[in-house]
């Protein structure tokens, strides 16, 4: 579109003059089609970029939400990163994002896999089971974290009725606040001496919510692969495993990296799924980054510090989204 608006102007010669070149840009697509990109493009440069540059300038600066920040650059400094930085609580925080991001994110592709894999053997009622599966992932996070946090009630919730129904008492926990002694394994480095269930609740939550969204992308690509390859592999002779490692599950590569960056995307956006469950302050080994700028920024009113948070956060996105963006562009999809 520029390259044709370009030979178009200078098609002209003096006589047309600016005159020429007002009626050419008039007539241009960019142009006409103004009234339908300008607007939108406005509104997210105003409430998306601008909000983002914004809080980038408050984690400068020591604004505590009772007064206006000084926005003079000779006073910014890096104080709120060496504080965050020095913060434990941070730390444990920054800790429990990855662990929330790793675990839930290469649980669901698994999970997601091998409900795409059975569904794809052509079950009777696969339409059924396909829509059984997905509808979780239709649900919002405030509506599931309602849900399991009935489910994870000590005294009514379904799993502790079972377990006590089917005489394993011993099993039913309160899945939002207990936890397992581990013994001796709580001497080795980097391992607690009582294993916290909050996390691992949170993990199995979402696994179920968000599996169905896996195996939806999953049996996308096992369609796309062509059934003689399938065919030529039987001749071959090789087993249905080894079909699968060496033959189907390479051509499955762009469907895992696309579904987890969906997946990691939405493990970094569970803070709505953990206040709903904890509250603002989910505990030392529930609390995410996210659920920690929001007690910092609007309980605390450290409004500054909650904005560094923020920032490691936003980056802690870019870095889960940029490589997968950069890829796109090189393959020419975007």
């Amino acid at each position: 579109m520029p390259t044709d608006i370009f030979a178009r102007l200078s098609s002209f010669t003096s006589d047309n003059g600016l005159e020429g070149i007002g009626s050419t840009l008039r007539e241009s697509e960019a142009v006409r089609s103004a009234p339908f990109w300008l607007p939108p493009f406005l509104l997210m440069g105003f409430f998306v970029y601008g909000a983002i540059t914004w809080n980038v300038v408050i984690s400068f600066t020591d604004f505590g939400g009772l007064t206006l920040p000084t926005y003079d650059p000779a006073t910014f400094d890096l104080e709120m990163y060496r504080r965050a930085f020095s913060d434990e609580r941070f730390w444990l925080a920054t800790r429990n994002t990855f662990v929330l991001l790793v675990s839930f994110t290469g649980l669901s592709l698994a999970g997601g896999l091998g409900l795409a894999i059975l569904v794809d053997r052509g079950i009777r009622f696969e339409n059924w089971f396909r829509t059984v599966y997905l509808l979780p992932f239709s649900l919002s996070f405030v509506v599931t974290a309602v849900f399991w946090r009935w489910m994870y009630n000590f005294d009514s919730g379904v799993i502790n009725v079972v377990l006590r129904g089917v005489g394993l008492d011993f099993l039913a926990s309160k899945w939002l606040a207990g936890g397992v002694d581990l013994g001796a394994l709580g001497g080795l480095p980097l391992v607690p001496e009582t294993l916290q269930f909050k996390l691992f609740a949170v993990i199995f939550a979402l696994l179920w919510q968000f599996s169905g969204y896996a195996m939806v992308v999953y049996l996308a690509g096992l369609r796309a692969i062509p059934s003689d390859q399938y065919e030529a592999a039987r001749v071959d002779g090789a087993s249905t495993l080894r079909m699968y490692r060496r033959v189907i599950l390479p051509q499955l590569r762009a469907s895992t990296v696309s579904a987890a960056v969906v997946l990691m995307v939405f493990a970094l956006k569970a803070f709505d799924f953990l206040y709903v469950l904890f509250g603002n302050n989910p505990g030392p080994t529930a609390d995410i980054l996210s659920t920690m700028m929001y007690r910092q920024a609007f309980s605390a009113n450290n409004w500054a510090y909650g904005s560094a948070i923020a920032v490691v956060l936003f980056a802690v996105a870019l870095t889960v989204v940029a490589p997968y963006l950069y890829g796109e562009y090189r393959r020419g999809e975007l």
